[in-house]
């Protein structure tokens, strides 16, 4: 959908650093990560939320979701993960998009008080879209 960021990440046209990009759905991390290795998977149509994703599609989207959750922990030795999706409200791209945060214990995330945080450069981002992606390769 012209002016869509993701879409325009999903065709190529707007830089990301992706973690990877299969038929069910793109990953690339968060510009604006609550903690670094925040993956955003979107499905490479355009869909503004949950309820538009077609009901043959979840299980491959969600399957696409649950690889990425093993490997952001284990690629980051993370203690676990948060996934989460808003629908409207707080959507701040209307594309239907899924979070997935790696946590530790202690890590100051409280309910839904979503702290931001920024890489430090390009080779840093690089470094954590690198570390997911090679631990994708052992999720089956």
């Amino acid at each position: 959908m012209a002016g869509c960021v993701f879409c325009g990440i999903v065709a190529g046209e707007v830089p990301a650093f992706r973690v990877i990009d299969e038929p069910d759905g793109v990953a690339f991390l968060d510009t604006r990560p609550v903690f670094k290795g925040h993956v955003l998977v979107v499905p490479r149509t355009h869909l503004v939320t949950l309820a538009d994703l077609p009901p043959e599609s979840l299980a491959d989207y969600f399957g696409l979701v649950q690889r990425l959750a093993i490997a952001v922990e284990a690629g980051l030795g993370a203690g676990g993960t948060f996934v989460a999706m808003n629908n409207k409200v707080s959507q701040s791209v209307p594309h239907l998009h899924t979070h997935v945060v790696p946590r530790t214990k202690g890590d100051g995330l409280r309910g839904f008080f979503w702290p931001r945080t920024r890489y430090a450069n390009d080779a840093d981002a690089t470094d954590y879209a690198d570390r997911i992606r090679a631990a994708l390769k052992a999720v089956v």
